[in-house]
């Protein structure tokens, strides 16, 4: 069961999500950079966003089908978080069989 903090908790009074403390970007635009047609931007901003917000928080932004598509896109923009969304996209996979 997903956790999402409140939207009075995740964006701070210039609508800046808590996870872009090192770009000053909005929510909504940041949402644009998620949908961008270039899968090099969509998966950069992906990574970006499932390396720095809570795991409960991904799921506001994207899906699981989003992230399985850009998969290779963001999968160089993890970091430290690699092992850990590895292994949940394994789970995943077994449970949606």
């Amino acid at each position: 069961m997903l956790n999402p903090l409140p939207s009075a908790l995740m964006l701070d009074d210039r609508n800046r999500p808590y996870f872009l403390w090192d770009l000053d970007m909005t929510a909504d635009l940041f949402k644009e950079r998620l949908d961008d047609p270039d899968p090099q931007v969509s998966g950069y901003f992906h990574g970006k966003l499932m390396r720095q917000a809570r795991p409960d928080d991904v799921f506001e932004f994207t899906s699981r089908k989003r992230i399985r598509e850009l998969w290779p896109r963001i999968l160089p923009h993890l970091g430290k978080t690699r092992d850990f969304w590895s292994w949940i996209l394994v789970e995943w996979e077994r449970c949606d069989r």
